[in-house]
């Protein structure tokens, strides 16, 4: 394999270092890497990929570009919404380096495809947003005996650590058990600064490269956490476990960022089918209400258990935020007070609902 005038010219700031040259170079062009989550972690690791020419990249990704996602997730524009990740970044990024082979499975990242996908690649990289993909992604990986360059966010704050790497540490040996589903924090509704995604994932495309070249200290066995506000870093040092992976396991890969209620959600079609059946709650922040809401009572999720009294009993109650996982909590912390009336939860995420209420103001 060698590099063509025109990916030399390309590479031209790598081949001058002498940390890569040629031969590092090459070996970026021999490498291939699997991206979980085309995300606000996933931009940024692609682009720097690819820019840097790593010779395969493989994206998966199930989800579709939403306008929420824009502040953060770097690869897409409004002509995007709607579109799936995965093949939506390939098409931005083969215009940026010609270069490499793209595969793209816009797809979810299951315990029946995590195996045969991980044989394929060299190094993975999990820019996932929920902890059963994790722990799905750490335990197939042990099995392939692949590294992990694993990145996550959260408000203002980051960490990034490389799991697997030469028999290493693990992500189970830093966080043995899953949290209870009560415990996890709000992965869909917490907020992040966009900045952030771009540093962490700047630092996870960072670790891929160190890792094919071969140069640097790879953060193996330790844990690096970023703080955005304060700019303090620190790093958390950690040992191997003696506890061994011999398969995937059954059924243990399918947590969710929500509390599961069960039989109890409906649609904002159902609702304009009977209106006169529901009374609505909003359990989001005031600075969310004031930019847009599909009406009824607004009580904060904070607020509820001081103001219950103020909850409407006289019909089933439909309870809505942004992505379902404030209204579930207000359901549960509603069912401990006795509610008389039947609690529901809206489902979809709000700007789909709040699409859907624009159409039928349209009528």
């Amino acid at each position: 394999m060698e590099l063509t005038t025109a990916e030399k010219q390309q590479y031209s700031r790598h081949l001058i270092l002498d940390e890569i040259g040629l031969e590092g170079q090459l070996q970026i062009k021999k490498a291939s890497v699997l991206v979980i989550g085309a995300g606000g972690l996933g931009c940024p690791v692609l682009q720097y990929l690819t820019a840097a020419g790593v010779g395969s990249i493989g994206i998966i990704d199930n989800d579709i570009v939403e306008q929420s996602n824009l502040q953060r997730q770097i690869l897409y524009t409004h002509d995007d919404i709607g579109s799936n990740k995965a093949i939506s970044a390939t098409r931005r990024l083969e215009k940026l380096n010609p270069y490499i082979k793209f595969e793209t499975y816009p797809m979810r990242l299951t315990r029946d495809n995590a195996l045969e996908l991980f044989a394929n690649y060299d190094i993975i990289v999990d820019g996932s947003d929920n902890f059963a993909t994790r722990y799905l992604v750490n335990d197939a990986a042990v099995l392939k005996n692949k590294p992990v360059v694993l990145g996550s966010i959260y408000k203002f704050e980051g960490q990034l650590a490389v799991y697997n790497y030469k028999n290493g540490p693990t992500y189970r040996c830093l966080y043995p058990t899953p949290p209870k589903q009560n415990e996890m924090p709000n992965c869909s509704e917490a907020g992040v600064l966009g900045a952030l995604a771009g540093i962490i994932g700047s630092l996870q495309a960072n670790e891929v490269l160190k890792i094919i070249c071969g140069i640097g200290d790879v953060l193996s066995g330790k844990l690096l956490t970023y703080n955005m506000l304060s700019m303090e870093q620190m790093i958390l040092v950690f040992d191997k476990d003696t506890s061994i992976i011999v398969s995937l396991l059954e059924d243990k890969y399918e947590l969710q960022c929500e509390l599961l209620i069960d039989n109890m959600g409906i649609t904002i079609d159902e609702i304009y089918k009977h209106p006169d059946k529901y009374n609505l709650l909003d359990v989001r922040e005031g600075n969310e209400r004031a930019v847009h809401h599909i009406g009824g009572q607004h009580i904060p999720l904070g607020e509820l258990q001081s103001r219950i009294q103020e909850v409407l009993q006289t019909k089933d109650l439909v309870v809505y935020c942004k992505a379902g996982v404030r209204s579930k909590k207000a359901i549960k912390l509603l069912q401990e007070e006795d509610f008389q009336c039947r609690l529901l939860y809206l489902k979809g995420s709000f700007f789909q609902m709040l699409l859907i209420f624009l159409v039928h103001l349209s009528f």
